[in-house]
């Protein structure tokens, strides 16, 4: 049978959303324009902060001192398992070297990137998790230099734990500002900033579009919307974990998605009653975000068997996506679309957010068809070279020059001509198209 909703959503993460590009083109060209100070004006306006915009070490330490040991010790754990899982992606990407052609050797080098810039959001939320894996990862691949920028509360500055995660993981440089103009900061190398190659990191609609801007001038990891999550569950799962966890991710913002797909009907019928009333338990903030996720955007499907549930899956493509379900490496051999896999109700999206080791940083709005999330290879560049004897170029120029002419590149060819006239003068080649 075709999936039946049980719930379907009456919005989308771009459903009234707000044309932001020409406010954000505006604040970048006049930033570029008029540099520091400039910068200076825009975080005063949005940030509403007036304090130092590169952190010292003494502002760093003062940090440090707020923030409690059994925090820190979290903050050592969590950074330790990025790490480690970072270090091995590392070892699994490497150099290589191949004869191609006798005497002709070809090969790829790995190279990371010079300068990047994390952003770390404090708006709604403080991700300290995104310093966590922002930084952590660009250390591991190489970076040479490494800033990270958060936005500074009113007469406070950046939070504590964000600005002692960050300096943990290894950050070289710590920003106090926030928006677009932090972004600004890093890429065009202001405030004594060596100007950053590749920008990474979540934000809000402005932090995206800005990215979006400043693609191709700079890399990105990605460019993000709204967090979003799927559950895969059959009639071996338990409604309530399901429900924690549908309800654990609708509280990132009113416009999050979450979606449920099951093949047991009354499963889905309890987890739908349930979720209202673990949302009503909620603080106001985070009450106020999930009420609105899942009512507007959330979704509940059912399908008649596994297969089904995994083409709806697939379909989607989540950044998160959750099987709870019986035979876990049936799902893992099948499902091809998703930012994270989480195998089990032993595992969830939080562990995955904020402590595990895989990386929080993920494809959104179905991006997850064609990209994975931030990654130590996201920093690392493969680049290739070649080196020829003479014997082995003659049969790559004599190609090299058909093929050209072919296309109608006469000069491309001409380059293949003279080497084979210096390197093999006694010799005759024939270089012309063929019939």
């Amino acid at each position: 049978m075709a999936p039946i909703y049980l719930k379907r959503a009456t919005l989308t993460p771009r459903s009234g959303a707000s044309e932001v590009h020409d406010t954000v083109t505006e604040i970048l060209e006049d930033i570029e324009a008029s540099g520091d100070d400039k910068a200076l004006e825009y975080a005063k306006r949005f940030d509403r902060y007036e304090g130092p915009i590169i952190l010292s070490q003494a502002d760093i330490d003062a940090a440090a001192d707020l923030v409690p040991d059994n925090v820190k010790a979290d903050i050592g754990f969590s950074h330790d398992n990025v790490r480690r899982f970072a270090e091995a992606q590392k070892k699994s990407l490497g150099p290589l070297e191949i004869e191609i052609v006798p005497g002709l050797t070809a090969g790829q080098k790995i190279i990371p990137v010079d300068s990047v810039g994390c952003y770390i959001p404090a708006g709604r939320y403080s991700h300290i998790a995104s310093a966590i894996m922002t930084v952590t990862t660009a250390r591991v691949a190489g970076c040479r230099h490494i800033a990270a920028c958060s936005p500074p509360r009113p007469g406070i500055g950046v939070a504590p734990a964000i600005a002692y995660a960050a300096s943990v993981c290894g950050a070289d440089k710590i920003i106090a500002m926030g928006g677009v103009q932090g972004l600004a900061v890093m890429a065009f190398g202001l405030f004594g900033l060596p100007k950053a190659n590749m920008l990474v990191g979540p934000g809000n609609q402005f932090v995206a579009e800005a990215k979006r801007i400043l693609f191709g001038r700079v890399g990105i990891d990605m460019i993000a919307g709204p967090t979003d999550s799927l559950i895969l569950a059959d009639d071996t799962a338990d409604y309530k974990i399901v429900a924690a966890d549908l309800v654990g991710q609708a509280e990132h913002g009113y416009n999050s998605p979450v979606w449920l797909v099951s093949s047991d009907r009354h499963l889905a019928e309890k987890v739908m009653e349930l979720v209202p009333r673990l949302i009503a338990t909620l603080p106001d903030l985070n009450q106020d975000n999930a009420t609105k996720a899942w009512q507007n955007y959330a979704e509940v499907i059912l399908c008649s068997d596994r297969d089904e549930m995994a083409a709806v899956s697939d379909q989607y493509a989540p950044e998160h996506l959750t099987v709870q379900a019986a035979d876990l490496d049936w799902w893992l051999g099948r499902l091809s679309c998703y930012g994270s896999l989480f195998l089990g109700e032993e595992t969830t999206v939080a562990f995955g957010d904020k402590a595990s080791g895989t990386n929080h940083v993920l494809p959104t709005s179905r991006a997850a068809t064609y990209t994975g999330g931030l990654s130590v290879h996201k920093y690392m560049k493969i680049v290739t070279w070649q080196r020829s004897t003479l014997e082995g170029a003659k049969p790559i120029a004599e190609a090299t020059a058909r093929i050209s002419r072919l296309e109608g590149m006469e000069a491309h060819a001409r380059t293949a001509d003279i080497r084979l006239a210096k390197f093999f003068p006694q010799e005759t080649f024939d270089l012309t198209i063929g019939e």
